[in-house]
């Protein structure tokens, strides 16, 4: 059995527009040791991560504290809405998620969103059979993964944990096969 457990990063510095340097906020490095405690007892063998910082940061605790190395995985960085920052996310992402192809002139769809988080979530399953992964990920890249096994994952679903950070899904494979998702708001743990 691969268990591969996504952790959606903590809170962000949202004055930060810049997406792949955006660092957490005080309440996000407070945050990301509920992660670490998470993760303690699940004996992970690997910590992967999208390339931007918050994702990383979120994780790095628990992997310093464990002795792991930070591999990143550009094809888990978080979709990109456009060059510029937008105002009304709610109307953007609501007009996506009822829309798949819809992007803005500069952005990605959530199906190619979906595609290459799919496609570098198969090829770790692949090369880490049987091992625990952590994946420091986001909250719309691991909303479409969830989508893509769980269909009924929706825009209403999104909106739901759309504030949840950190927020963490395990996903377990029997060979290449899904064959559950869990998902752990850790703000309930506490």
């Amino acid at each position: 059995m691969t268990k591969v457990y996504f952790v959606r990063h903590a809170q962000p510095n949202y004055e930060n527009h810049d997406d792949m340097t955006r660092e957490l906020s005080l309440k996000g490095l407070e945050d990301r040791k509920l992660v670490t405690e998470f993760l303690k007892d699940k004996a992970i063998d690997v910590v992967l991560s999208s390339p931007f910082k918050r994702s990383i940061d979120t994780v790095k605790d628990f992997a310093d504290t464990y002795g792991h190395e930070i591999t990143t995985i550009d094809d888990f960085r978080e979709r990109k809405i456009d060059s510029c920052w937008i105002e009304d996310f709610y109307g953007f992402s609501k007009r996506q998620w009822e829309d798949f192809d819809y992007k803005l002139q500069d952005g990605e769809t959530l199906r190619e969103v979906q595609t290459r988080n799919i496609a570098a979530l198969k090829q770790v399953v692949q090369e880490y059979k049987d091992k625990n992964i952590v994946v420091g990920s986001h909250g719309t890249a691991l909303s479409t993964i969830v989508n893509y096994y769980q269909p009924s994952f929706d825009f209403m679903e999104f909106e739901r944990i759309r504030t949840l950070m950190p927020w963490i899904v395990c996903f377990s494979f029997d060979g290449e096969q899904c064959v559950g998702i869990e998902e752990f708001n850790l703000f309930e743990e506490e």
